[in-house]
């Protein structure tokens, strides 16, 4: 019994150095270092670069049916997505004896596949020979350079869209994340406004009152003075001298039925 102690003690003691050993190993694995050298192109964010021949491009057969006229080629480039179903592409057999190129229409396009129609393999391939899976086959047509430049063009415009959808978003976002901040402002600028009106209005208030009770003064000296300035006017008046009428006639004439004076006087 204590010898098989022993031993287990002894295997458990050695997988716990080969552990040890594995994990002091393992954590020298760094990244891998890969070399600059052999890139085809300089990482230019998608965007069209005139410095590339887009119109080559290859890829290997991967599938194929029993007609031997319709193939799916694995490409290496993912260019080819923006093929349309219908286009004509001019292609060559790699290693073959033949130099010719042959005709290929697309069918339907995936990530890093597309299917293609071939009419005729003579000029470019012996029909004769056994057409393999995993041929290589190198394309040429400037219909796939057309292709992509115009998704270039359409990727500046949608940078351009996106661009603004973003500023558009970002106001949005900013506006919400500080919305209360922003009501607190207007709620105190406006309560601000409102306490000014409300201290404007009780001087103007005030303003009209005191002017009232100044008027109310002024009324009552303004119509004293006025009655005594009738007084004294009527006191200065200069009265008329001229005589109008006859006095005697006017103390005498009482519209009575009287007669003159003096009286004739009356014979017996």
């Amino acid at each position: 019994m204590v010898v098989c102690l022993i031993i287990l003690s002894m295997k458990c003691l050695g997988h716990l150095c080969f552990l040890l050993f594995c994990s002091g190993a393992w954590s020298q694995i760094t990244a891998p270092n890969l070399p600059a050298e052999g890139v085809v192109s300089e990482d230019l964010r998608g965007f069209f670069d005139p410095n590339v021949d887009y119109t080559k491009f290859s890829g290997r057969v991967s599938d194929r049916d029993e007609t031997e006229r319709i193939f799916k080629i694995r490409v290496e480039n993912n260019n080819t997505k923006f093929l349309s179903n219908g286009d004509k592409l001019m292609f060559s057999v790699n290693e073959s004896a033949r130099t010719g190129k042959c005709s290929a229409y697309v069918r339907a396009t995936e990530d890093f596949f597309i299917t293609v129609y071939v009419e005729d393999f003579s000029p470019c391939w012996n029909p004769k020979e056994y057409f393999r899976r995993g041929t290589v086959l190198h394309f040429e047509n400037e219909i796939m350079a057309q292709r992509v430049y115009e998704a270039g063009k359409q990727r500046e415009i949608l940078l351009l869209q996106h661009d603004d959808f973003l500023k558009q978003l970002n106001e949005i976002n900013h506006f919400l994340w500080s919305y209360d901040q922003e009501k607190i402002k207007v709620t105190a600028s406006y309560d601000e406004k409102i306490n000014q009106l409300k201290e404007e209005k009780r001087k103007a208030v005030d303003s009209l009152i005191d002017k009232k009770q100044e008027n109310l003064n002024l009324q009552l000296v303004l119509k004293k003075r006025l009655n005594e300035m009738d007084e004294k006017l009527r006191f200065y008046r200069i009265e008329r001298q001229e005589l109008l009428m006859d006095r005697w006639n006017l103390d005498h004439d009482k519209g009575l039925p009287m007669a003159q004076r003096p009286q004739v006087m009356k014979t017996p």
